[in-house]
């Protein structure tokens, strides 16, 4: 296995060589810590190429920091979640301040918000009032569910999870949002861990979840009441969990592997074409949130599939490493069908047991289409099934004809072609207090904006372009399988929409593989830093030209700030932020 990312930043081989006398600059360096280092690779084992060692700082760094071999080992091993934690923290103070600001039913939150106190409260969906919003802000408690059901084109999971903060906090847009904006502060800790894990390297972890900590599409997704941040969440724990079960495999097939009389792990190609890996807990909890990505939009089945594929060829690449000949065939032996069994029957179950409220409650939308047509028609061909089954069929299919079928023109929608250069974000909320009036500064000269924007952070989407450059190449040049399941998961969450170009659709879908960007960046980030054994000069020269990248991301973030939270800010400023004529 190929490895860049790892060594960018920690990691001493115990073989260097004796270092050759440092140049000025580098004398004035060692003020602040600086030590000079030229590192000779060693040849990669087999036992590390299927379970490759997490990357340590060098011993130096301990030493200019004053910490001992023992201290160093405990930091080193409390950074594993310290790191991640102390990012996350971060992010959670980020995406809860002022949660319940703008006061304001937001966007689609006019939907998904009652949607969601139906749901929880009686099971399905309501037909909601056309006028109900203004009272719900003014007076939630005088509030009534609707008894009659309401025709919604989303399963419930999202809704499920949206209503969860509403019984917690309440009826309000706190209540609406707390949940969401949990979900979107935990995959930053997920992300962090992925991160770690993929690259075998804490620093690149955190920056991974740091660079989505301050993406200003997933810092809106996280404050608003839409489905696609829970979307989002459970895409990214599937990748997760795949990813710890692609490890745990490797680790199995490590184990079973020989050892020749120097300890040495060799290939045996029997072994490797005719091991059973056995249970393997993690596919099957990848199912699970694969089905609940699924019952939350469907974009989440093209997800499944490409998923699917991309554990299946782990696999492979597996049990060739270990020594098989034909890897491909003791895949499909061997490996195929329980992979298949362990995710799609078990998101399929996993989906219909999120429309558990609507089965048992017999008065959601088209809950008794079949009992009716048994009267008109004994049931015809699938009488045979059961009404509910029929009736749920029926009803996923009338969905899908009206997503497929959905052309009504929009202010906001967009192409995907324009998504990774944030050709046409949303706005979910602009209002225009007068000066002196909702926080707009007295001294304004005219009307202030109050805006939020669902637009991710500009200079790391466009970074994130030739990130994704970046990791194509890796992945068709140097066979990196961190750099493929990276593609993977970004095609998966943005290639099936080319599918429904005629369709009206948004940029903040694009939320669904924001983690994966930041992945990308985060591995082009080590790869300008340099690999181990690069010159001291381009290791510097890189460090400062990646640290400059980020700095800069952050600062973005927080110039945009008052567009992303709804601050009032005088028109002038407003316009300053509007970079292109197409975000307006």
């Amino acid at each position: 296995m190929t490895s860049t990312a790892p060594e960018a930043l920690e990691g001493q081989h115990p073989m260097a060589e004796p270092v050759a006398e440092p140049s000025s600059w580098q004398q004035r360096l060692r003020r602040f810590g600086y030590a000079p280092r030229a590192e000779t690779p060693a040849p990669i084992g087999l036992r590390e190429r299927l379970d490759p060692p997490y990357a340590r700082p060098s011993a130096r760094v301990w030493s200019a920091l004053g910490i001992g071999p023992g201290p160093a080992e405990r930091l080193w091993r409390l950074m594993a979640w310290g790191g991640p934690l102390l990012v996350t923290a971060v992010a959670g103070l980020l995406r809860f301040w002022n949660l319940g600001k703008p006061h304001a039913v937001i966007f689609d939150e006019t939907y998904y918000a009652k949607d969601s106190w139906a749901l929880i409260n009686q099971g399905y969906e309501g037909a909601w009032p056309k006028d109900i919003d203004k009272t719900i802000l003014t007076d939630p408690g005088a509030v009534l569910v609707p008894t009659e059901h309401g025709y919604v084109v989303h399963p419930p999971m999202g809704k499920w999870v949206i209503g969860l903060g509403e019984k917690i906090f309440g009826f309000e847009p706190f209540g609406w949002r707390f949940m969401v904006a949990l979900l979107g502060t935990l995959s930053v800790l997920m992300l962090c861990r992925i991160g770690r894990r993929l690259f075998r390297s804490t620093f690149l972890g955190c920056l991974a979840g740091l660079l989505l900590a301050v993406d200003g599409l997933h810092f809106v997704m996280s404050r608003t009441a839409l489905l696609d941040q829970v979307l989002m969440f459970f895409v990214l724990a599937s990748f997760g969990c795949l990813v710890l079960d692609r490890d745990r495999n490797r680790k199995r097939l490590a184990a079973a592997l020989p050892e020749d009389e120097e300890g040495v792990l060799r290939p045996d190609a029997e072994i490797a074409e005719t091991l059973r890996m056995g249970w393997r807990p993690w596919r099957i909890a990848a199912g699970v949130m694969l089905g609940l990505a699924a019952a939350t939009k469907w974009n989440g089945l093209y997800v499944m599939v490409a998923f699917g594929l991309m554990t299946v060829l782990w696999d492979v690449a597996g049990r060739r490493t270990g020594g098989a000949v034909r890897p491909y065939l003791s895949v499909i032996k061997k490996d195929l069908v329980p992979a298949f069994v362990s995710v799609v029957p078990v998101a399929l179950v996993t989906y219909v047991a999120t429309w558990t409220g609507w089965l048992v409650t017999d008065k959601g939308y088209f809950r008794d289409w079949a009992a009716k047509q048994d009267q008109i028609d004994g049931g015809g061909t699938w009488g045979w099934l059961p009404q509910w089954l029929r009736s749920l069929w029926h009803y996923e299919s009338e969905v899908y004809s009206f997503h497929v079928g959905l052309t009504s023109p929009h202010t906001y929608e967009s192409n995907p072609w324009s998504w990774i250069v944030l050709g046409r974000p949303v706005s979910y909320f602009y209002e225009s207090p007068a000066p002196g009036t909702a926080g707009c500064p007295a001294t304004a000269k005219e009307k202030c904006a109050q805006e939020v924007l669902a637009l991710g952070t500009p200079l790391l989407w466009w970074a994130a372009c030739f990130a994704i450059l970046y990791v194509l190449w890796r992945w068709a040049f140097r066979r990196d399988w961190r750099a493929g399941a990276i593609a993977c998961a970004i095609a998966a969450g943005w290639v099936p929409w080319f599918l429904y170009q005629e369709r009206t659709i948004f940029l903040f879908y694009a939320v669904v593989f924001v983690p994966f960007l930041c992945l990308a960046v985060a591995m082009m980030l080590g790869a300008i830093i340099g690999p181990r054994g690069s010159s001291e000069r381009r290791r510097t020269f890189g460090a400062v030209a990646a640290g400059c990248l980020v700095l800069l991301i952050v600062w973005n973030f927080i110039y945009f700030w008052p567009i992303y939270t709804g601050t009032p800010i005088p028109i002038d400023q407003w316009r300053g932020r509007m970079w292109l004529d197409t975000w307006i």
